[in-house]
């Protein structure tokens, strides 16, 4: 009993494990039998497809190079005018306004002079007082030095006489003591007669000097009031446009205080930062030619440049010259030079005129680079490498570029006379790819 209720559970194990391997076994011949039923795909055809590019031909020339930098044009000249004396004002040129051109010569304005020409007259009339007083001591010396001569021949005389009268009393017992004492007495009045007159001439020259230095002294005063009278008018040192004013009639102008400020907009200047490298290679010097024994660039060639408006570069544009080299900052590591633009520069042209506070971009020429292949910028890779097309295959080529100017590129190296270089603008080609080469003319047609 026991061993036929553990069978039947076995059997039936058994059985159920028989039916699925059979069950499996019929299922596997049906798919093999579909599978054999059914015929395998065509076999599809790999054609490959050409790149369609646009080429250009490269060709070696000379390129003159042109080095960029940008600054703010500025006036050469700014003038702040301040009174020089003191006082109230009297006068305002009546276009005196921000902007106004004001002609060289035409008066700024003018201080209330009076007091400046009651000292002016002071001091003249001080100086012919001196000039008068010089004359007279003059004619007086001359008038004692004649009388001198005079009071010697007085003295000459009295001794003489004195002489001639004591002789005679003497040894011949004629004339009187009283009348010798008289005589003596006269030459003893005609020498201190002729001492104090001597006196007198030998003192007239330091007189006459002193005198001199008080003219001296009164005609400086003479001239510092007269400057000082001048001074009280201001007038326009050039043709200049007014950048500011600050004066007014009537009020008080004290000196130093800056009271106009003009612009001669006659030469502009514009000063621009260039990079250090492309300074040492690119700017133009005379070589062996320095202007000055100084350590600096003086031979910097003066050649012309393009001065363009960065708010309109192709609509406006001047030309300039270079002038000098500013100033080299050893942080930034650049060069700053300044391009000078004259008056007749700015205004030519039919558009604006160059202006002061116009921020304008400089093309200044530089040397030459020979046997050079001008590309497109986008041609040549980061990685300095250019796509060629050989026959009907894409070839990667590694370049030497000289350098980038705007958006072409200078190559110095890597090619050759003829080299059909792909302007294309590709994404990682494979290389060896299969080309097709279009005319630029017929895709544009096509793109119309």
């Amino acid at each position: 009993m026991e061993s036929n209720k553990n069978g039947r559970p076995r059997a039936r194990v058994l059985f159920r494990v028989v039916l699925c391997m059979i069950v499996l076994g019929i299922g596997a011949a049906g798919m093999m039998a579909l599978a054999g039923l059914k015929e395998p795909p065509a076999e599809a055809e790999h054609a490959e497809r050409p790149i369609k590019v646009e080429t250009v031909t490269a060709m070696p020339t000379d390129v003159e190079v042109y080095i960029s930098g940008f600054g703010e044009a500025r006036s050469l000249n700014v003038v702040a005018i301040a009174a020089e004396v003191s006082g109230r004002v009297a006068a305002v040129h009546p276009r005196l306004e921000p902007g106004e051109i004001i002609a060289e010569g035409e008066l700024l304005f003018r201080i209330d002079d009076s007091t400046y020409r009651a000292a002016a007259d002071e001091a003249r009339a001080m100086v012919e007082g001196r000039q008068k007083t010089i004359a007279r001591l003059q004619q007086e010396y001359e008038a004692d030095r004649r009388r001198l001569k005079t009071l010697k021949r007085n003295k000459d005389l009295a001794a003489r006489e004195y002489r001639r009268l004591k002789t005679l009393y003497e040894q011949d017992d004629v004339g009187t003591r009283s009348g010798v004492e008289k005589a003596e007495q006269a030459v003893n009045a005609a020498v201190d007669a002729v001492d104090q007159l001597s006196l007198a001439v030998a003192v007239y020259p330091t007189r006459i000097e002193e005198s001199r230095a008080s003219l001296a002294s009164a005609r400086a005063t003479l001239e510092r009031a007269q400057n000082d009278l001048e001074r009280t008018t201001v007038h326009a040192p050039f043709d200049g446009r007014v950048k500011s004013a600050d004066i007014e009639a009537g009020q008080y102008a004290a000196p130093g205080q800056t009271a106009v400020v003009l612009a001669d907009d006659s030469v502009l200047e514009i000063q621009a930062p260039l990079d250090s490298r492309d300074a040492r290679k690119w700017l133009r010097f005379n070589e062996g030619q320095a202007g000055t024994n100084a350590a600096w660039f003086t031979n910097l060639t003066p050649v012309p440049c393009t001065v363009r408006w960065t708010d309109d570069p192709e609509g406006h544009q001047w030309s300039g010259r270079l002038h000098r080299v500013v100033a080299f900052d050893p942080t930034t590591r650049t060069l700053t030079v300044a391009v000078r633009v004259s008056a007749a520069e700015a205004l030519s042209g039919d558009g604006l005129p160059l202006v002061e506070g116009m921020f304008c971009r400089m093309e200044i020429p530089g040397n030459t680079l020979h046997d050079v292949f001008p590309l497109p910028r986008w041609a040549v890779s980061f990685k300095d490498t250019v796509y060629l097309a050989q026959g009907d295959r894409l070839k990667t080529t590694p370049v030497s570029v000289a350098r980038v100017e705007g958006e072409k590129a200078l190559v110095s190296g890597g090619l050759t006379p003829g080299d059909q270089v792909i302007v294309t603008r590709l994404v990682d080609p494979l290389e060896n790819s299969l080309l097709e080469i279009v005319d630029p003319a017929a895709s544009e047609g096509d793109r119309s």
